[in-house]
Order: C-alpha cells, then structure tokens, then sequence
C-alpha cells in the first residue's frame, strides 16, 4: 500500500499568527515559494513546528487544504495527524487522507506513557483504520519519552502501510539501531539537524528539520551533497546546519526563534499562538549577533 518514495528535505513549515491569533495564509503562501524554490522534497504541515497543538480540527483541515493547494503538485505534502488517543489520531488522519495529503506524521502519544505494547497497538490500529502511509515521530523532548527501535521494527514488520520515521532524539545509537532493524523497509529520516549527515551515512533517506524553515538551501545542499558523494562539502554544510540549530532550536525557545528570525529575513511569520510568546528584544539581538557570519540577512 505504500509505494511512496520518502527522501531529502522536508519543512515542517511555522504557521504566521497575527497580534490577535488568527493565520495569516497570505504570509503562508510567500513562505511556501520560498521553500519550494529551495528544491525541499516536502512540506510536513500541522506539525509542532507549526504550533498544532494550538490549532483547533477546523483549523488543521483548512490549514492543510490551502497548502496542499499552494503547493500544486510541486512537492510532497504530509499531514501532522497525531493526538492523545488513538480515536482522535484515526479521525485526524482521515480527514488528511480527504484533504488530499500523500502521508500522515504521526507523534506518539503524549501526557500519559503508553508501554510499548500500547503503543504497537496505537499504530497499528490506525494504519489498519485509514489507507494512508504513516510515518511515525518519535520526539522525546516534547512527549517525556522515547520509543524503541524494537516496537518500531515490529510495526514495520507487521503494517503496510507503516512508511517511516522521524527519529528527534538526537541519539546516534538510536537511529543506527532503527536503521539497522528495518531500514531496508521504511524511511528513515532524521528529525535533528544535528544528526542529518550522520543519518545519511547510517542510511538514512533524509530529515524533517524545523532549521529548514529558514535555510531551506542549506539543508537541500547537504543532502545533494551527500548523494553526489561530494562529503566535504556535506561536512560544510552540516557544520552551518548545526550552528544555526544550536541558536534557534537549543539556545532559545524553538517556535519564537524561528518566527523572529524569518521575520528579520523580510519574511512574515507573525509571532506564536499563546501562551507561547514572541522573544524579548534582548534575545533577538542575541539571535542576530550569533547568526551574524551566515548572511541570512
């Protein structure tokens, strides 16, 4: 069933909120250009890096709907269709599967730690509910734990339309053991910039990196790179691609960072939904003076 080739650079694209919290698409829409004429693969939409947490049902399908539309066939869709439960996860995902999406990024259920048999169970369930590929995302830091490469592997073994995963821990010896498992099953991609060369040299197809959101180029010409075997300058790039994450991702909070930082780029991202909020002038300049030697602006 799932005869869908997951390779390169996806954006797990920001969502631009006015003062008032309302999207603005038109902002959308000119961020979208931007990172399609990068040569991204994707565009992961209702992602975390696009404050779905924050968006209500109506929200997440209209919001799908006009990027799917935007992008027009030019690159990959995926829809971020994870929830608490495996009821609301079956719903969302149908509702992406409606709207047109090519795949559904699926995060492990959060607030309560399912075991590792609730959580073979939760996949299972709902690959078996919908006819669309899933790829899971496994983001420790924002769910308070980590799945197994085992459950991963008896997921892939057992489910078609398993397609993926997005590993963020950030730990090698995680993703190698992912890859080695079933790599030659699903995609691997890696959900930390930190850890794309390396998981293109473990065998890894590519990343869902919130970095990219800003240096689209840069993430697509390490991944070039890389498949050109051109590995000296893939070093270079991920040399860039770490330093740049360090300060948006780890050093400040992810969602503000990336926000300020598109919107000194003369882009309009807009500012977070609360309660997040947007950073203070002292941590933009500090942003600025960090990036000052990547002429992002």
């Amino acid at each position: 069933m799932v005869g869908l080739n997951l390779e390169g650079v996806y954006v797990p694209n920001v969502t631009p909120f006015d003062a008032k919290g309302e999207i603005q698409y038109e902002a959308l829409d000119e961020l979208i250009e931007y990172w399609i004429s990068a040569g991204v693969s994707g565009i992961v939409a209702n992602a975390s890096t696009g404050e779905s947490p924050y968006l209500n049902r109506e929200e997440l399908t209209e919001m799908l709907d006009f990027i799917i539309e935007q992008v027009n066939g030019r690159a990959q869709v995926i829809a971020g269709t994870g929830a608490m439960a495996t009821r609301e996860t079956i719903e969302l995902t149908r509702d992406a599967k409606n709207a047109g999406a090519e795949a559904a990024l699926i995060t492990t259920p959060y607030f309560f730690h399912p075991t590792e048999v609730e959580l073979y169970n939760h996949y299972s369930r709902v690959i078996s509910a919908v006819d669309l590929p899933v790829v899971l995302y496994n983001v420790p830091k924002f769910t308070g734990y980590s799945i197994t490469p085992k459950t991963i592997a008896h997921i892939a073994e057992d489910c078609s339309g398993f397609a993926g995963v997005k590993d963020s821990s950030g730990n090698p010896g995680t993703m190698a053991e992912i890859i080695r498992l079933c790599g030659n099953r699903i995609a691997c991609l890696s959900g930390a910039a930190d850890m794309f060369l390396p998981t293109l040299s473990l065998g890894g197809k590519g990343a869902v990196l919130a970095i990219a959101n800003v240096v689209p180029g840069t993430c697509v010409e390490l991944y070039n790179a890389f498949k050109n075997n051109d590995i000296a300058m893939a070093g270079k790039r991920q040399h860039t691609a770490s330093h740049i994450n360090n300060v948006l991702i780890t050093s400040f909070p992810q969602v503000a960072a990336i926000k300020a930082t598109l919107n000194k780029m003369g882009y309009k991202a807009g500012v977070p939904r609360q309660p997040l909020l947007s950073l203070t002038e002292a941590h933009e300049i500090a942003i600025s003076e960090a990036l000052k030697n990547t002429k992002l602006y």
